[in-house]
């Protein structure tokens, strides 16, 4: 039978030096009141210190909840994560020096737990090659105190391949819905899946304890056994929270989002007429029947547009967390589904990427380079993390890259059928050289992936030959409004033509038609 403690005693358990890791996205699945005990207790006692946080996608919400309770000198010693951006006092202290930090592919974080949860050596993986995770660039080490190579290529069976070792992992922070007196639990209320069994049975293997925040706590043997989600053999405590557990960065509980409730899409507003909308409408040309995965930011529009035009069922949008199906959440929301079909957990969600990969993946665009690289993870001195996004980019059959042409105080105007741009944006996006390397265009080139990169003013395509433009908005001028902003000169298409001048109307209405074409 589980134990029953209080958050403060639950940060009482966590011992100098430990090794904590968590199945968490956003605020989806983080134990706020325990993260909270153990950032007091921190502060009131200077314990525990020196401890490593293990989680794949971010903990945070841009603003200050999630594991910026925890974000205190001293108290973290490393992350080994796939994002941080989302925590802006946890990124802080690593892009001040004051914490270590490694940035791993979210997929392989998931299937890591399963390795170590086995007591298996580690994860062998073509996830990694030739992007800033490989150590033969920079192996995933995020600032100037993150010396440690812990990364590996080797050749495997006359393959070269990444190589992930495993680790021990101390603690295991969960959050349920209800739990029984035996530790059983479940996560009904939540809209993913995420990696609670992996975690726990990675912490069991390692001779560590599991805790689990819950809403509720119900007698021994009262719940369903298909709805536990671990059961109480892995778990040692619980803790009845006493606050809202909030669904996600934005939502405290939409029954939608966790498969009780299926709501009329035509409730969901249609997104205004501006830039990002244009790309939206640009990037849904490309799609095609079957599943597609929208990756956070702009891309998570095209489900939208899609929905708008009346071809949302062509489509099958899939999430990164393991939502397939209904409509992607946007924003705070990012990983929920409005009525998903299916929500598949993370790591074999992760597993499906890289085994079969999806047809047709979207993906935000924050800065490219003449040889196609693309970056999504550290800007300058500003630390953001990888996500899903290097798995995804790896193995998906076409990449789409989707984005603002500039960015930094970018004011564009859409009326009458033109794109107008009124103030442009301070920084480039279409550089010589990415300030680091989350997707490999030469990578890309050599197994012949199509790739293309949308903007709201021009779209261009990645071939053998070098970065070609293809399609400029109308309304824009070729040489001021794009050439005189780019660091390197593209290849100029000889069939140059301008974008559909209809995705810069109020009302499109010819998707169904081009998608039907194609």
């Amino acid at each position: 039978m589980a134990k029953v403690i209080t958050a403060a005693q639950a940060a009482e358990l966590i011992k100098d030096g430990a090794t904590v890791a968590y199945a968490v996205s956003g605020l989806a699945g983080w134990p706020e009141e325990v993260g909270l005990a153990i950032g007091e207790r921190f502060r009131n006692t200077g314990h525990p210190k020196g401890i490593t946080q293990v989680h794949g996608p971010g903990a945070g919400d841009w603003k200050g909840r999630g594991e910026c309770a925890m974000a205190e000198e001293g108290l973290i010693k490393r992350l080994i994560v796939a994002h941080v951006g989302s925590s802006p006092r946890m990124a802080r202290l690593v892009e001040e020096n004051k914490a270590e930090c490694y940035f791993l592919p979210q997929g392989v974080i998931a299937q890591l737990y399963l390795e170590i949860g086995r007591k298996g050596p580690g994860v062998l993986s073509k996830v990694g090659l030739g992007t800033f995770i490989d150590p033969r660039i920079e192996g995933g080490k995020v600032n100037d105190i993150t010396t440690e190579d812990i990364l590996k290529v080797v050749e495997f069976e006359g393959e070269e391949w990444m190589f992930y070792p495993s680790f021990p992992i101390d603690v295991a922070l969960l959050r349920g819905t209800v739990a029984d007196e035996n530790g059983n639990f479940t996560i009904d209320k939540e809209g993913k899946s995420l990696d609670n069994l992996p975690v726990a049975q990675a912490v069991k293997a390692s001779g560590g304890i599991v805790i689990v925040q819950v809403e509720t706590l119900v007698k021994a043997g009262t719940l369903h056994p298909k709805r536990v989600k671990v059961p109480g053999v892995l778990v040692d405590y619980i803790v009845v929270a006493q606050k809202p557990q909030w669904q996600s960065m934005v939502t405290v509980y939409n029954p939608s989002f966790s498969g009780d409730a299926r709501v009329p899409l035509g409730s969901v507003p249609p997104l205004p007429l501006d830039e990002r909308k244009v790309i939206c409408r640009r990037s849904a040309m490309e799609l095609a029947p079957g599943p597609v995965n929208l990756g956070i930011g702009i891309p998570q529009g095209i489900a939208n547009v899609a929905t708008e035009e009346g071809v949302g069922d062509i489509m099958i949008p899939i999430s990164e967390l393991g939502n397939i199906g209904g409509l992607p959440g946007v924003g705070g929301d990012f990983g929920h589904h409005w009525n998903p079909e299916a929500t598949v957990d993370h790591n074999f969600h992760q597993s499906w990427f890289d085994g079969v990969g999806v047809d047709l993946a979207f993906f935000g665009l924050a800065e490219t380079d003449k040889d196609g690289n693309v970056n999504a993870s550290k800007f300058g001195g500003k630390v953001m993390g990888v996500g899903g996004f290097i798995n995804i980019t790896t193995n998906c059959k076409k990449a789409v890259f989707c984005g603002t042409f500039t960015a930094g105080g970018l004011q564009l105007e859409v009326k009458d059928g033109k794109l107008a741009i009124i103030k442009e944006g301070r920084q480039k996006k279409f550089l010589d050289q990415v300030g680091q390397i989350s997707y490999s265009g030469k990578y890309a080139v050599s197994i012949n992936k199509p790739t293309l990169f949308i903007t709201e003013r021009a779209v261009f395509e990645l071939t053998k030959e070098g970065m070609v433009l293809t399609e400029i908005a109308p309304g824009v001028d070729l040489e001021k409004d794009i050439l005189a902003l780019m660091d390197f000169k593209p290849i100029i298409s000889p069939d140059l033509k301008l974008m559909d001048e209809g995705i810069f109307q109020p009302v499109w209405g010819r998707l169904k038609d081009i998608v039907k074409k194609d």
